[in-house]
């Protein structure tokens, strides 16, 4: 939005009608039942355990939306929709839009958290529908990232990487995938275990990626290692934890060992890319102390820890992700 109008904020007012929208179909797994041949809705309703009526009123606004089409035998999904929002699709994006879902009674509460400083998430991740989600929406946007960042990222020599709060593993998977001779392990809350075992066995790599459980925060970080890979945790911590997080990320690193942080990095005016300063926003509602950092604040974080030849790599990913890199 260029310049205030009323009609563009009325527009970015109301914009949050159509994210509903979407996200209702993704809640109810829409574009799972919408295949390449129409469909009524009374037939797509009795699958769905839905009210006709009110499911024809969501089908017609995701036509209107493109993505849906309505014809004379009933409705399908629009031209490669159903590869990214049904369930069963390999390309889904699902996961993270219903995670998008499930954080929306936060982001309602905003000004109260503005207001008291504290977070204001109602719900925490002890929901299994939550935390798969959450799990797999990480798993979606890693997976639009790694398999090139593995092609970029010079790992040639190194034998052991650490993958710290890791989730599903899928950077240490794509990493191992382009460097032979790499072992990784990933260490992350128990609770996470199960997807990511399912996960590098889907990419036939369990003789190689493995799973530690563990508390980051609260535990050492067990093992030495020749990498290590912080993507996306930082920024859910205060800076006095960050600080502590790097510590063990570093004294678990072999002398000359590297360690990469990814994260949706400010300017140092603070004030831009529009997505990393809404990022700020998304863990002040539901974190205690979490929050986007700039590039120099970060930088200092890892001067601090005992590294040195920190520098940013020419990498930019989606939403103004960055990743910088150390040697200790």
């Amino acid at each position: 939005m260029t310049q205030p109008t009323p009609g563009a904020l009325l527009g970015l007012s109301g914009s949050y009608w159509q994210v509903c929208a979407l996200h209702a179909a993704a809640a109810l797994d829409l574009f799972s039942a919408l295949q390449s041949q129409p469909r009524t809705k009374a037939d797509l309703a009795a699958q769905l355990k839905a009210d006709p009526r009110a499911l024809g009123m969501l089908l017609d606004a995701l036509v209107a939306m493109d993505l849906a089409r309505k014809e004379p035998g009933g409705y399908l999904a629009a031209d490669q929709t159903r590869a990214l929002l049904a369930s069963d699709s390999p390309t889904t994006l699902r996961p993270m839009i219903l995670h998008h879902h499930y954080i929306m009674d936060a982001w309602q509460r905003l000004p109260e958290a503005v207001r008291t400083g504290r977070a204001v998430s109602r719900h925490g991740f002890d929901d299994p529908e939550r935390r798969e989600a959450f799990l797999m929406g990480m798993f979606v946007n890693a997976m639009a990232i790694a398999p090139s960042l593995a092609k970029e990222l010079d790992l040639s020599g190194r034998l052991s990487l650490l993958d710290l709060g890791g989730g599903p593993g899928t950077y240490a998977i794509h990493f191992c995938l382009k460097n032979p001779g790499l072992s990784a392990t990933i260490y992350d809350q128990p609770g996470t275990r199960p997807f990511a075992e399912a996960t590098i066995a889907r990419f036939g790599l369990s003789g190689r990626v493995g799973f530690v459980p563990g508390d980051y925060l609260a535990d050492p970080v067990p093992g030495h290692y020749d990498v290590a890979w912080l993507s996306q945790i930082l920024h859910g911590e205060g800076p006095v934890a960050c600080r502590d997080i790097l510590a063990k990320a570093v004294a678990a690193l072999n002398p000359g060992g590297q360690l990469f942080i990814h994260e949706f990095i400010l300017d140092d005016s603070g004030t831009g890319p529009l997505f990393p300063t809404l990022f700020a926003l998304n863990m002040l509602v539901q974190t205690r102390d979490g929050q986007a950092y700039t590039g120099a604040e970060l930088t200092n974080m890892m001067a601090e820890a005992g590294l040195s030849d920190i520098h940013r790599l020419g990498f930019s990913g989606p939403n103004g992700s960055g990743i910088l890199a150390g040697r200790k």
